[in-house]
Order: structure tokens, then sequence, then C-alpha cells
């Protein structure tokens, strides 16, 4: 897509339109509704939830703490930073079917202890507990694209070589950057 191009100027978010540009993804070969997701700065449940007419659930795959091996300049970390990692899926509660797979790198520092206490202790998403709390966030996509399910195909019932699209954007919360998330959905799916 060129994102210069007049007619199209403006269409996007900056921050999105400057991903854009490094990546194969084209939004108009894609669904509204995947351009949606690729480009909200909401809550993705909420969207799904009201697209699909149907509840999510959360499903979570794995979370944990860990030792960041490295700085993170995305996140303004130094190496040695103590941070969570969260993958989940979102899944529908009737039809059992898997929409979307989120990648999380959490600094639990940067946040309240609710917060903290509702990412360990629940199964709600993070833009749910974000709402809850009342905590004020900037959202800055910093890549998108789409790649080959690869390992995630069974989540979405779909072939390794068949590709998902997918954003990564930060989470700011008194201008320092508090959470990392990499969102990714079927190419294939959502074509409504």
């Amino acid at each position: 897509m060129d994102i210069g191009d007049s007619s199209n100027r403006g269409l996007l978010r900056i921050d999105l339109q400057t991903s854009l540009k490094r990546s194969p993804l084209n939004p108009k070969d894609i669904t509204p509704f995947q351009r949606i997701l690729l480009t909200t700065d909401g809550m993705v449940t909420e969207m799904l939830e009201a697209y699909l007419w149907e509840r999510m659930k959360v499903i979570k795959l794995f979370q944990g703490y860990f030792v960041a091996d490295n700085e993170n300049p995305f996140l303004e970390i130094a190496k040695g930073c103590r941070v969570m990692q969260r993958k989940v899926l979102l899944c529908g509660r009737l039809s059992q079917k898997n929409h979307l797979y989120a990648d999380s790198i959490i600094i639990p520092d940067r946040l309240d202890e609710r917060i903290k206490d509702s990412l360990l202790n629940t199964n709600k998403p993070i833009g749910l507990l974000i709402l809850e709390n009342r905590l004020e966030t900037f959202r800055e996509i910093l890549d998108c694209g789409k790649e080959e399910a690869e390992d995630l195909a069974d989540y979405f019932n779909i072939r390794r070589s068949e590709f998902l699209i997918f954003r990564t954007y930060r989470v700011f919360s008194n201008r320092l950057p508090i959470m990392l998330i990499t969102e990714k959905f079927p190419e294939s799916g959502m074509r409504i």
C-alpha cells in the first residue's frame, strides 16, 4: 500500500502508517473488521464480542515472572529488570473457537497492586483490568504485518503455512511504558 498516496493519507493512525511502510501487509487486502482490529486503540475483547455476538473468555497458556536478559528500549528497562510474560487466547464461550492470541510483556513494578493481583489470580483480559481500575493509558503501535502461523496454527485450526495478522504495541501509563503486547489473529478468519 502506498501510504503516501494522497487519497489514503490520514486514513490510519500515524504510528500504524509508519509500521505498514516496513510490512508486506496491505490494509486494502484484509476485511474491514480486520483493519479495525489492526488499528484499534480500544479493547479488542469487546470488539470481538460485538462483532461475533458471543462472549469471549481468556485462556491462559502461560504466565510467569522472569528477569530480562537484555535492556528493552521499547519498555525502557535495563537488563536484570523483573518482568511478567503472559500468553493468552481469546476464545468464544459458546463456539469454543479461538479468535486471537496475545503475548504480553508486563512491568509489574509499574502497575497498581490491584491490577497485578488480578493479572495473577483472574482470567480477565488486560483491557478489562485497565478499565475496571480506571487506569489512564496511551497505546503506541510499533509493528504490524503478517506471518506464517507455524506453532500457533493448532490454536486456530489452520495449516502452519497459513497467515496470521499481527500487531505489536506498547501501553503507557504515567508517561512510562507498562506493557508490550503482540496480538495475532488468522488472516482467513472474520471474513464477513
